[in-house]
């Protein structure tokens, strides 16, 4: 079986990175962090899943952003890393981050409950 896919997928993803913070130059386009890439075996799609601080307007608006220049990240994509053909990208929400912080939100607050029960 070929690692060539997940190689590919960290390549993206560095690259991409790199792209948003010096080259990509919307202002709708805040704090971004890319958190993950999934190659196609075939090499033809990247889902780059992105989390993004803000409102969900603001989160809204940064995917937008993104997919709008996502024909611009491919090219310089493919010419970084040489590869006959880049695969087209696609920009996901990642909220798994914001599922984290939920559950920590409430796990503080069973133990805050926890702690005033035991010492009533």
């Amino acid at each position: 079986m070929s690692h060539r896919p997940e190689r590919i997928a960290e390549a993206i993803k560095k690259e991409v990175a790199d792209l948003i913070c010096q080259e990509v130059k919307d202002p709708r386009v805040g704090f971004v962090t890319i958190t993950g890439v999934e190659v196609t075996r075939d090499l033809s799609y990247a889902k780059i899943f992105v989390s993004v601080m803000g409102s969900e307007e603001q989160r809204q608006e940064t995917l937008q952003a993104l997919q709008k220049v996502a024909g611009f990240l491919r090219s310089e994509v493919g010419r970084r890393i040489k590869v006959r053909h880049a695969p087209e990208l696609i920009f996901k929400l990642d909220t798994s981050l914001d599922h984290g912080t939920r559950i920590m939100k409430l796990l503080h607050e069973v133990n805050k409950q926890e702690e005033s029960s035991t010492n009533e």
